[in-house]
């Protein structure tokens, strides 16, 4: 198994060097944007520009230290930043940078978790850090607070239940048990580092790249509901987020507006999004039904003959051209 043997992804290695970046920006308006239904909640770590970049070259420049330091010797190192099948926690905790909380992310007694983790395979025998103690002790905050109970044990988390990837990772229609669950949270979830004690005690970024962009602060799901493809790939350049592409965007912001309070405006701007893909529709449907609850009507009431055959189809999982 290639993850768990890293000299097979760069031959001689001998020592692995893991790394922290701190991520969270000064401002990041936890409470602010997810007690708001009518905005767009975005993971904390997503609202600036994507890390890989940025961790992966200071790897490369770390690496690069080391030759210096090391004159006359030539030594071989390779960077990973999410980029191959590495165990990157269990590694940073075995290095001392942390111990695996409860909701299996690595905690830092001085910075709590809001840092990312990168390697550096090396072949000089390095000395060896001590793990640190693991001092979750009783505290099950993490799982308790969890919106779709996705950490079912301690340790474990069930990523079908996660929201993390439910919004991200997740390509098909999002279960309809866990739509309600997810609130305004169209971009991954940070309830269980936000409930977390440790948590307490994080370090701000001072990294420029990492600060909120302002399109994707506190930004209002109807705003965010009605930009084009063009628009979604401007704004997004440069962040993780493009990676889920337009239509999982908008299937995201669909949920969210379900389960916003009621809008005149939000059923006929869900509405003009019906046609572009089977799993959009899907989750507009959805979306829409929610909206007519609220407003107390009936949810079948849908105005045009085109809308009323797309949701039949939708319903009974026929093609849209039955």
């Amino acid at each position: 198994m290639m993850r768990a043997r890293p000299h097979e992804l760069q031959p001689g290695t001998l020592r692995v060097i893991s790394v922290r970046m701190n991520y969270l920006p000064a401002h990041a308006f936890f409470a602010k944007t997810l007690k708001n239904p009518q905005l767009g909640y975005i993971s904390r770590y997503a609202l600036g520009r994507d890390y890989h970049k940025l961790l992966r070259n200071r790897l490369k420049r770390l690496g690069e230290m080391i030759q210096e330091y090391c004159e006359g010797i030539d030594i071989n190192f390779r960077p990973f930043v999410d980029s191959a099948p590495i165990l990157e926690r269990p590694l940073a905790a075995k290095a001392g940078i942390g111990w695996v909380g409860k909701h299996s992310l690595i905690l830092n007694q001085e910075a709590g978790s809001w840092f990312f983790l990168g390697e550096l395979l090396i072949d000089l025998p390095l000395p060896v850090d001590k793990p640190l103690e693991e001092q979750c002790g009783r505290c099950v905050a993490c799982m308790t607070t969890c919106p779709t109970g996705a950490i079912v044990e301690p340790y474990v988390v069930d990523a079908r239940r996660c929201i993390s990837y439910l919004t991200i990772e997740l390509e098909s229609a999002i279960p309809e048990e866990f739509r309600p669950l997810m609130g305004n949270r169209i971009y991954g979830c940070d309830d269980c580092q936000m409930i977390c004690p440790w948590n307490r005690f994080s370090q701000l970024t001072n990294e420029d790249d990492f600060s909120p962009r302002q399109k994707l602060h506190t930004p209002k799901l109807i705003e965010l509901f009605q930009w084009d493809e063009p628009t979604f790939l401007k704004i997004t350049e440069g962040s993780a987020i493009r990676r889920i592409g337009h239509l999982r965007w908008l299937r995201n912001i669909s949920v969210a507006l379900g389960n916003a309070p009621y809008e005149a405006q939000i059923i006929p701007l869900l509405e003009s999004r019906l046609g572009m893909s089977d799993v959009l529709d899907e989750h507009i449907v959805w979306a829409v039904k929610q909206q007519l609850e609220k407003r107390g009507e009936n949810a079948i009431e849908i105005q045009t003959s085109q809308q009323k055959r797309l949701i039949r189809a939708v319903e009974k999982g026929l093609p849209r051209d039955a």
